[in-house]
């Protein structure tokens, strides 16, 4: 399966997010702010970032424009995860670079689907 980072400062939402996916049989790296999260990602190989946009330190969008604007990260396939449902929030998520958009409070089936969604259509 794949190797995801998952971001978000809610520890209950991050360890959620981490047991449904790991019970998928992904093996996930969990951290709690932006930084952390762009330090996993140049640490080891990652084949899909879960970011959740309003974070401490560096929000998801911006470690979303860091990796687009970085070669080797660019096509890294990024799902935002987020409690902002406007469309206009939903616009920026996929301008800063984002593969897909998921709304909290979402379903872990849902989160499942959308996760091996963009991994298919990444090819990994």
């Amino acid at each position: 399966m794949a190797r995801v980072l998952v971001a978000d400062d809610d520890t209950d939402i991050r360890e959620l997010v981490a047991f449904k996916l790991t019970s998928d049989g992904h093996e996930v790296t969990a951290v709690e702010d932006g930084l952390r999260a762009l330090q996993a990602i140049q640490e080891g190989k990652v084949d899909l970032a879960l970011l959740d946009i309003r974070m401490p330190e560096m929000s998801g969008l911006d470690v979303c424009r860091t990796l687009r604007a970085a070669p080797e990260t660019a096509a890294l396939p990024i799902l935002l995860i987020t409690a902002r449902s406007q469309e206009g929030d939903v616009e920026v998520g996929f301008a800063a670079g984002a593969d897909d958009y998921i709304i909290k409070p979402f379903s872990p089936r849902e989160l499942s689907r959308r996760v091996e969604a963009v991994l298919a259509r990444a090819g990994r």
